[in-house]
């Protein structure tokens, strides 16, 4: 067997749980392991239970396991909580005094996290760093990597920030190594890996497709984005602005893609459903925009730091009237870079608005990933015109009808040719109209984007499995998940199949329909309560799937909860 380790890391809010983590993942990453991690927080500044998840893995991993080998805990709750989760042979690492808890029995390593801080960097919030040590230590990982990475969280702060979160990570370190209680890792064949989030691997995907402005209104889990972009505007001279609201976001975004930029927002459901309109705006001007909806467990502010698939149906039909659009639903940070290059691809190629549908766990979890290939980073503008172009630039029209939908598009102000739009139907000059016959026309013309759209698809990823019973089918962040139940179930002697869609709209029909057509069983995994994409799979093919997966508490996909309810599903036919 491989080298497997579930870390944990728990405390409040405001116990610098995430820093661990984050700190942690980074430095498992720099020894070559593959890392998943997420964090689980609730919605307040302090207080309340936090805690992060790291899984290691001497190979790929996308998903997360429930047990635990390591618990890092910052308070006496995190214990209480999560020592039921400890396998056999884990270790707890803990402050006595800190969580005034009597650890029992071997598992207990009791590690005077706040002294230590206190010792070595004369401050007692430093005790997470120490913990940071602690772990690494407990790892015998080389402590030279942990500097750099401490420098890159903590170098905003400061120079001496800087050095007494070392000295602290060092005390730790060496407290625990004196212990001679250590298990030393494997060397790991995993080379030249980033640890990234989905966020940030859309944020560089933007910058990287010549994304030249953002507007947004901060609200979790898209904020980040927001974030990033914002840090780093000028070095790619990109602007971001923070808007006073999502309506002024989106019709912010819309005008920067009708002057010609590539504009982006971001979001989730909530802000969303504000920005309708304006969206609906770009739809009847046919103006690029791409917009990044990442979901949350909702009505209303429902749960503002979990998860949930809840937003597929508000993603293909929000707006009023009827326009193109398209749906992309990366299942992977790595797949978040390169669809967002597309989306900016095809928001400006068929002059449509494009989504990018993500979700709290994808936007939030790291992942390591090999280095994005940036030679696969093409710009596709589409049918811009220039003056040279034309033959007379007073007779320009905006949207001309043509065979494709697309209207060659002219940018204002950067030529003779007169740009004119209107939010009101208009005539192949931009030009308001009434009649009958010219509504039916430039709604025609918009409509045949779609068969352009279906060519671009990004085909389902289909893993067909000799004498396969069934195949899974999800969407999205469940990707890790699905298959590592698959390979599960396979060493019981259950093979599946699986179908992941990272595109929805326009749908891969065809597609769908054969890889359904395998075993003639299949059931469909997502994160919501009425089977969404059950739902759109059975409008689109006519097949009706055999059952549905569906989880609605917040909580992303386990492998093995998968797994599970596989069986239960499979006993029923």
């Amino acid at each position: 067997m491989g080298t497997e380790y579930n870390i944990m890391v728990g405390g409040e809010a405001g116990q610098g749980v995430q820093s661990v983590g984050a700190v942690l993942a980074r430095l498992l990453a720099k020894r070559g392991f593959g890392v998943f991690a997420d964090q689980d927080y609730e919605s307040r500044v302090r207080g309340g239970h936090n805690f992060f998840r790291i899984r290691i893995k001497d190979e790929e991993v996308l998903s997360l396991a429930p047990q635990l080998d390591i618990l890092i805990a910052l308070n006496k709750e995190t214990i209480d909580l999560h020592e039921k989760e400890m396998k056999p042979g884990g270790v707890i690492l803990y402050d006595a005094e800190q969580t005034k808890a009597a650890g029992q029995g071997d598992k207990f390593l009791n590690v005077p996290f706040n002294k230590l801080a206190i010792d070595a960097a004369q401050n007692k919030l430093m005790a997470n760093t120490a913990a940071v040590g602690a772990a690494a230590g407990l790892f015998e990982c080389d402590f030279e990597l942990l500097p750099k990475i401490l420098k890159n969280e903590f170098q905003h702060h400061g120079e001496k920030t800087v050095k007494d979160n070392i000295a602290a990570a060092k005390a730790g370190y060496d407290y625990v190594k004196n212990l001679k209680q250590t298990c030393l890792l494997p060397t790991s064949p995993l080379k030249d890996r980033m640890l990234i989030n989905g966020n940030e691997a859309i944020s560089l995907g933007a910058l990287a497709a010549g994304c030249k402005f953002a507007a947004g209104y901060p609200m979790t889990p898209a904020s980040s984005i927001l974030e990033y972009i914002a840090d780093k505007g000028r070095e790619y001279g990109a602007v971001m602005v923070h808007t006073e609201d999502e309506i002024s976001a989106m019709n912010m975004a819309v005008g920067a893609g009708y002057a010609g930029v590539r504009a982006m927002t971001a979001t989730s459901g909530g802000g969303f459903a504000l920005m309708v309109e304006a969206m609906a705006l770009a739809g009847m001007t046919e103006t690029p925009v791409v917009i990044v909806l990442a979901q949350r467990p909702g009505p209303a502010t429902g749960l503002p730091t979990r998860t949930e698939q809840g937003e597929l149906w508000f993603a293909l039909h929000a707006g009023h009237g009827e326009f193109p659009r398209a749906v992309l639903t990366p299942g992977t940070a790595e797949e978040a870079f390169y669809a967002t290059v597309k989306a900016f691809n095809l928001a400006e190629k068929y002059q449509t608005p494009v989504f990018i549908l993500t979700d709290h766990h994808l936007a939030s979890s790291y992942a390591t990933v090999k280095k994005f290939d940036l030679s696969k980073v093409k710009i596709e503008r589409g049918e811009l015109i220039t003056d040279a172009d034309l033959k007379n630039p007073a007779e320009y029209k905006r949207h001309l009808v043509t065979t494709s939908g697309v209207s060659p598009r002219a940018l204002p102000g950067m030529g003779k040719a007169l740009v004119v739009t209107d939010s009101d139907e208009h005539d192949e000059a931009g030009h308001m109209i009434e009649d009958a016959a010219t509504r039916n026309a430039q709604v025609g013309k918009r409509m045949r984007k779609l068969e352009g759209l279906k060519k671009e698809l990004t085909e389902p990823e289909f893993k067909e499995a000799r004498g396969a019973k069934a195949t899974l089918i999800g969407w999205g962040s469940s990707y890790g998940a699905i298959s590592e139940a698959a390979e599960i179930l396979a060493k019981e002697g259950k093979t599946l199949n699986t179908l992941h869609l990272n595109q929805v709209w326009p749908f891969p029909t065809e597609s769908v329909i054969t890889a359904m057509k395998t075993t003639g069983k299949n059931l469909v995994v997502e994160g919501n309560a009425t089977g969404q994409l059950a739902g759109l799979i059975r409008r689109e093919t006519s097949i009706a799937a055999d059952g549905t997966i569906l989880k609605y508490d917040g909580r992303p996909f386990i492998p093995q909860e998968i797994a599970d309810r596989v069986k239960s599903e499979v006993r029923k036919w």
